[in-house]
C-alpha cells in the first residue's frame, strides 16, 4: 500500500522539479517559494524510494544467478543476496519512518527556558551546566543562541535563563528537551563528599511570529523598575527593566538584561509570544487526545524525564530506557546520539497509529 503512494510522491516530485524551472513560477513568487518548500519535503523520501528500486533490481538479478550451474556462481549469489534482502528490510524501515508526517513546528527556532529547582545554589549551578550543555550543542549544529533573559545566583549558577535559538529544524531537535532533568554529584559546597540529588527544569517553546499569536495591546499591562543582580544589587540606574503581564492568560515576562527599555521590551514579547503559542498548543493536544500519554513524554515541564549521574559517568533517559556511560562528552554538547533515540521512538510510535 505504501508503495503506491511513494510513487505518486515521486511523480509530483518530478512535477516540481519542472514546475521550479518554468518561469512563470519564478516570476511568482509566493508559487515558487511553496513549491520549493514541497520539493524539499519530498526530497528525502524520493530518495530513499529510488535507492530501494535500485537495490530491489539488483534483488531481482542476483536471485536469478541462485539457479546458475556454477556452483561458485551460485555461492556467490547467495552471498549478495542475503546482504540485498537485509538491505531492503532497513531500506523498507526508512521509508515509513520518512512518510510519517512531519511537525510543522519542527523548523521553529526555539525560546529555551532553563529554571533551578530543587536543591537550592546546587541546583543553580546545574542549570548554568545544563545551558552551557545545549549552547555547546549548537554550535556543533551551527546554530545561534542569544541570551534574552538570565537570573544568576551567588556562585555565578542560573536561577533562572531564557534564551532564544535559531538555526535549521532546532525544534524538531529540542522539543523532547522539555522536563525536570535531575542530578546526582557532590556538590562544591559539600565538606564530607556525600552526593546529592538536584534538579532544573527545561522548557522548550517554538518561537512564535506575529502570524502565529496576535497580541492586543489592550491586554497588555507593562510595567518598568530598575533592574537589578544576585542578591538584590542595582545594576542599572535607570528604569530599564520590563515586565509584562498578559491580562487575559495571566502569564507574566520579565526581562532585564539589556540596558535600553525598549529591547527588553521586544525581548519579554518574544518570550511572552513563545509562551502563548505553547498555550494553545498544549490545550490543542488535549482536546485531540486526553488518554493517550506519548512514550517519549507529554513535554510536561513537571515530568522527570532523564538523570545525570556524575560520579558513574551515566545519563539515563527515562521514557525510552536509554542508558549512557559517557555523560562527560555529552556535557560537552554531543546530544545527538539521545536526540537521534528521541526522535526514532517518537517516529516509530506514530507509525503504529
Amino acid at each position: 500500500m505504501f508503495i503506491e503512494k511513494l510513487e505518486k510522491m515521486q511523480m509530483r516530485y518530478q512535477e516540481l522539479a519542472k514546475l521550479l524551472s518554468d518561469p512563470k513560477t519564478m516570476n511568482d513568487q509566493k508559487k515558487y517559494v511553496e513549491f520549493t518548500k514541497e520539493y524539499s519535503d519530498l526530497k528525502e523520501v524520493v530518495e530513499i524510494y529510488h535507492e530501494f528500486k535500485k537495490v530491489k533490481s539488483d534483488l531481482q538479478e542476483s536471485e536469478k544467478l541462485l539457479e546458475d550451474k556454477d556452483t561458485e556462481l551460485q555461492a556467490l549469489a547467495y552471498a549478495e543476496v542475503s546482504q540485498l534482502r537485509e538491505k531492503i528490510e532497513e531500506l523498507e524501515k526508512k521509508m515509513k519512518v520518512a512518510l510519517v508526517p512531519k511537525d510543522p513546528m519542527d523548523e521553529k527556532n526555539v525560546i529555551i527556558e532553563i529554571r533551578a529547582g530543587t536543591g537550592g545554589e546546587e541546583a543553580a549551578l546545574f542549570a548554568g551546566d545544563l545551558f552551557r550543555m545545549y549552547s555547546k550543542y549548537a554550535e556543533i549544529k551551527g546554530w545561534n543562541v542569544e541570551i534574552l533573559s538570565s537570573a544568576l545566583s551567588s556562585k555565578n549558577g542560573f536561577k533562572e535563563v531564557i534564551a532564544l535559538v535559531s538555526g535549521k529544524n532546532v525544534y524538531g531537535d529540542l522539543k523532547y528537551e522539555s522536563g525536570v532533568h535531575r542530578v546526582q554529584r557532590v556538590p562544591e559546597t559539600e565538606a564530607q563528599g556525600r552526593i546529592h540529588t538536584s534538579a532544573s527544569t527545561v522548557a522548550i517553546l517554538p518561537e512564535a511570529d506575529e502570524i502565529d499569536v496576535k497580541i492586543d495591546a489592550k491586554d497588555l499591562q507593562i510595567d518598568t523598575f530598575r533592574s537589578s543582580g544576585p542578591g538584590g544589587q542595582s545594576v542599572n540606574k535607570t528604569d530599564s527593566a520590563v515586565r509584562i503581564t498578559h491580562i487575559p492568560t495571566g502569564l507574566v515576562v520579565a526581562c532585564q538584561d539589556e540596558k535600553s527599555q525598549h529591547k527588553n521590551k521586544a525581548k519579554a514579547l518574544k518570550v511572552l509570544r513563545a509562551r502563548l503559542l505553547e498555550k494553545e498548543e498544549s490545550e490543542r493536544q488535549e482536546k485531540i487526545d486526553q488518554t493517550r500519554k506519548s512514550q517519549v513524554g507529554t513535554g510536561d515541564r513537571s515530568e522527570r524525564i532523564r538523570t545525570y549521574n556524575f560520579p558513574q559517568n551515566r545519563i539515563t533517559d527515562h521514557r525510552i530506557g536509554l542508558t549512557l556511560k559517557k555523560l562527560d562528552i555529552v556535557m560537552q554538547g554531543k546530544l545527538g546520539e539521545i536526540v537521534e533515540a528521541l526522535k526514532l521512538a517518537k517516529q516509530t510510535e506514530r507509525m503504529k497509529e
